[in-house]
């Protein structure tokens, strides 16, 4: 995944620019960027975030940034921003991307003259390769037309041109992007929890596929949106801080509506809800509502030197910083009947290793709740789980061993009621050792984002999609 964010207004921008880009910082934990356009001509700064904070990187680079007008990037790709001269004029780049076809795509680049100077890990660089497919247009527009029509995932941008920034949304909104004004100045993110601490009001949301072109005095549609979108429902259940508002939905009030929905049907009454913090913290006080008992803090997150458990890119080393990280609290644990939610559960290493700790602290039952609907397929459009094989997913090992074939009966398995999808469960339930273990509907999940389910994501849960 990754964020965006870009600014410009009629006074010094690094301010809210080096805040702004900051405030995407649980998107992402590779590499950080930003850029600025000024009399000067434009001034880059790219680090690698893995070991320690946007913030830390990037505040004894500050004074070597000015101008009026910046974008920046957190990204668990590539190294962003990139700095284009073309005859479209000079201009820099930054995504949020996932092309799956970008080895046919660099091919054919090639093969029409073109050539790669920015390398990450030894790969094209996938903005630097979006870029490249811009300079063949006969102008912005055209060319980040080509990028909607050409590439198999999904892409949303900023371009920091001479004329203004130039924000596009991927085709089928996967991602969200909104502007953000205040007096002299235009902001835009995909997460508005950026704006209210820099003084920005939200007054647009782009539209799937539609580029606007943003100065300091205004904002000017280049391409009108499409009718069809896709907006990914992982924004919402696990990846979106909690402020943030998409498609008018806040992030917060989705979770809350979400567990008590699930809530609803729940025939376990335990002596408290709590949560695995923190995108399960939401679900679950929505959840202790619906159910009519407390919420309470079994385990805590320690946050000083612990804040973010996937930073490692070392898989074993990520589980280990995850465990370090959540401190369980004996007073709230021993001899009680405990509920717990979580966003979801892909490996199940993780939660497998939380719950053997409640007990061991002397919780006298313990119940996990997901509020999302099963994992059964890795995503394409934007790097949710899309690193992993399909077998990395827990869901889809069970089917295997039950089935030989790891597509075997897969609708049933996507389909609450059937004797798979609960043979499924019950097996999952049973290898993380916990008493019981429900997995929220699909149906409940739309019914709090509140969208029509054409307009939103759920590959992950049932394969469903539209475009590529």
């Amino acid at each position: 995944m990754g964020g965006i964010f870009g600014t410009i207004g009629k006074s010094s921008c690094v301010k809210d620019l080096y805040y702004g880009t900051d405030y995407n910082s649980h998107l992402g934990t590779k590499r950080g960027g930003m850029a600025t356009l000024s009399e000067k001509g434009f001034i880059r700064s790219i680090h690698n975030l893995e070991s320690t904070y946007f913030r830390t990187k990037f505040e004894p680079d500050l004074d070597k940034f000015s101008g009026n007008s910046g974008i920046g990037v957190i990204s668990d790709t590539d190294s962003q921003p990139i700095i284009v001269n073309s005859h479209l004029g000079k201009f820099a780049m930054v995504t949020v991307a996932k092309v799956n076809n970008i080895k046919e795509l660099e091919t054919g680049l090639l093969q029409r003259m073109h050539h790669f100077a920015e390398f990450s890990g030894g790969d094209t660089n996938q903005t630097e390769l979006l870029a490249m497919l811009i300079t063949e247009g006969k102008d912005f527009v055209d060319g980040i037309e080509r990028i909607y029509n050409n590439i198999k995932g999904s892409a949303t941008m900023l371009l920091l041109t001479e004329k203004g920034l130039i924000a596009a949304r991927d085709k089928y909104g996967r991602l969200p992007l909104v502007i953000g004004k205040k007096e002299g100045a235009y902001a835009i993110t995909g997460e508005s929890v950026a704006f209210p601490n820099l003084g920005y009001e939200p007054c647009y949301d782009l539209g799937p596929g539609e580029i606007v072109l943003i100065t300091a005095d205004g904002i000017e549609q280049l391409r009108k949106p499409e009718k069809k979108m896709q907006v990914c429902s992982f924004m919402w259940i696990y990846y979106g801080y909690p402020p943030s508002t998409y498609e008018g939905i806040n992030v917060d009030e989705f979770r809350l509506m979400s567990g008590k929905l699930m809530a609803e049907t729940d025939d376990v009454k335990p002596d408290y809800v709590g949560a695995i913090p923190d995108s399960g913290i939401g679900h679950a006080l929505g959840y202790s509502h619906g159910l009519g008992v407390p919420y309470r803090r079994a385990i805590i997150k320690y946050t000083p030197t612990w804040p973010r458990s996937f930073t490692p890119t070392n898989q074993t080393m990520r589980e280990l910083v995850a465990s370090m990280k959540l401190v369980p609290n004996r007073a709230m644990l021993n001899g009680k009947r405990v509920m717990l939610c979580d966003d979801s559960i892909v490996r199940g290493t993780q939660l497998r290793d939380n719950v053997k700790v409640l007990y061991d602290y002397g919780a006298k039952e313990v119940h996990m709740r997901i509020s999302c609907p099963p994992l059964l397929f890795s995503c394409p459009f934007i790097n949710f789980s899309a690193s992993k094989s399909i077998l990395e997913l827990i869901t889809r090992r069970i089917v295997q061993e039950f089935e030989g074939d790891i597509d075997a009966h897969i609708d049933e398995y996507i389909t609450p009621g059937t004797e798979r999808y609960k043979k499924m469960v019950d097996e999952i339930c049973k290898r993380l050792g916990m008493d019981s273990l429900k997995f929220n509907t699909l149906e409940n999940v739309i019914k709090a984002i509140g969208l029509p389910k054409e307009c939103v994501c759920t590959h992950c849960f049932d394969g469903s999609s539209c475009g590529h």
